[in-house]
């Protein structure tokens, strides 16, 4: 992972929020949402958690009691999740999550919404949760599948390949699809220390009203923005006219629906 990949600023949040989240991510938020919710904690860290897609699914399914603390090391990112709550129960941090502010044993549950490929030391980032769960706890993520599972982003990453031969900017393949074997992931937890570890595929479908909510999502509202700029021709606008056709291509004209799956991983903390 270069620098460029955890650079969501500018209009990235925004634009992030309003097109990737509603096509990408709020499926995923929801199942997530509901398996920490299954254990009725009392206390919850959701670290690296961008714009709050989980945040907004998750805080009504928790009980009145309980604390939840947001987090991400992204202030950009954190601010924007922060305008869609006035709930007095949730808890807003800056924190990096190879080195969080808290305790040790302090929650019963801790989340990641495809955070944790961002990662720069997942044992380190898993080993760091680990530490401030109590015993029993769980730690609960999620991280894209593959590629080819994955058809809009596929499309995507295809057409810069395309675009660029000879140095294409390769962000999505690199980061947020680069951690999509689920043994890897295993083997990660169990390195950091936890003994009971479980890691299922969920399959989803993506959709939207035409392919350039996603062209334009992807191209302005992540980190693939800052690599297709720098190259500088062909032109971002190039670039999202493109990925819209070859969507058309593939899906047809205006309301299209792709597959999505995504690694689902849960790990307990040992009572031991």
């Amino acid at each position: 992972m270069t620098n460029v990949d955890s650079d969501f600023t500018g209009s990235i949040p925004e634009i992030y929020e309003s097109h990737l989240v509603p096509i990408l991510f709020e499926g995923y938020a929801s199942d997530l949402a509901h398996r920490v919710a299954q254990s009725d904690p009392t206390a919850v860290l959701e670290v690296a958690a961008g714009t709050g897609a989980v945040t907004r699914a998750l805080a009504p399914l928790l009980g009145t009691g309980t604390r939840y603390v947001v987090s991400d090391l992204n202030t950009a990112m954190l601010e924007r999740a922060r305008k869609h709550h006035i709930d007095d129960r949730l808890e807003w941090r800056e924190a990096n999550a190879l080195s969080l502010p808290f305790e040790d044993s302090s929650f019963d549950v801790v989340l990641c919404q495809f955070g944790v490929m961002f990662f720069p030391d997942r044992v380190k980032g898993f080993s760091e949760i680990l530490r401030v769960l109590r015993p029993g706890g769980r730690l609960l993520f999620n991280s894209w599948g593959t590629l080819e599972k994955n058809d809009f982003s596929r499309i995507a990453v295809e057409t810069v390949v395309e675009l660029y031969p000879e140095n294409p900017p390769l962000f999505l393949a690199r980061t947020p699809f680069g951690y999509a074997d689920p043994k890897l992931v295993e083997a990660d937890l169990a390195a950091a220390g936890y003994d009971s570890v479980n890691v299922e595929e969920v399959e989803l479908e993506s959709s939207v009203e035409k392919g350039d909510d996603f062209a334009f999502g992807q191209t302005h509202g992540s980190p693939l923005r800052a690599e297709i700029e720098e190259r500088g021709d062909p032109t971002l606008d190039h670039v999202r006219k493109s990925i819209v056709k070859a969507l058309e291509a593939r899906f047809g004209t205006g309301a299209i629906r792709g597959r999505m799956a995504a690694l689902v991983a849960e790990a307990i903390h040992s009572n031991r």
